[in-house]
């Protein structure tokens, strides 16, 4: 069983090339929804943000107001830091559970992707076989942010400035895969990585290869 981390910037098309590496076969596991679930109430890691950052964050039924928190914590990297350290272990939790669970599996899944946005900035390189980095250019990254959230210009500006700059995750990855072309030729690419992963090419040694 083969893992590959999948990361990027915000909104440089990291769910859509995931969902492109599932539709070829292989498994897929998304740390964004393991950390989403991580702070739905009466989680643990809900109980310590909540705790942290004071009930401002929450809605009327109690839910995290994620709007509320991201404006605060990608305003204050102190902040951020602190909430990262609190909701990252559940979510590494998660992914070897899923990951030891396939291994012991009869028939495990010859490939795994695992979405992680923040895999650099985590230190979580050691847990994947190879990484594929999800680029696109800023200006394409923040028109997206902003049709997909609504945030303002500057803000949707800070939350890609809160990220490791992308030609540093690019410069350590195997592999970068730009989702500034079009939609078929971002699918064939994937196509063609996955099939290569599967024969075993495409190391983590390799070096960058787009």
């Amino acid at each position: 069983m083969r893992v590959v981390g999948i990361t990027g910037g915000i909104a440089t098309g990291k769910s859509t090339v995931a969902a492109m590496f599932k539709e070829c076969g292989a498994a897929l596991i998304d740390a964004d929804a393991l950390s989403r679930a991580a702070v739905e109430p009466c989680q643990p890691a809900y109980h310590a943000v909540v705790a942290q950052f004071g009930t401002g964050i929450l809605r009327d039924d109690g839910t995290l107001d994620r709007r509320a928190l991201g404006a605060l914590v990608f305003r204050d990297a102190e902040a951020r830091r602190r909430l990262e350290a609190i909701i990252h272990p559940y979510v590494v939790q998660a992914i070897q559970r899923q990951l030891a669970e396939w291994r012991a599996s009869p028939s495990p899944p010859p490939l795994v992707v695992v979405e992680i946005p923040l895999l650099y900035e985590a230190g979580l390189e050691e847990m994947v076989d190879t990484v594929v980095v999800v680029s696109s250019e800023q200006a394409t990254q923040l028109q997206r942010l902003i049709t997909r959230t609504g945030l303002a210009p500057e803000e949707a500006m800070l939350r890609i400035a809160a990220q490791m700059p992308l030609s540093e995750k690019e410069a350590r990855a195997a592999h970068v895969i730009s989702t500034d072309k079009p939609l078929q030729a971002v699918r064939e690419e994937v196509r063609r990585l996955y099939e290569d992963l599967l024969a075993g090419e495409g190391s983590e040694l390799d070096g960058p290869t787009s």
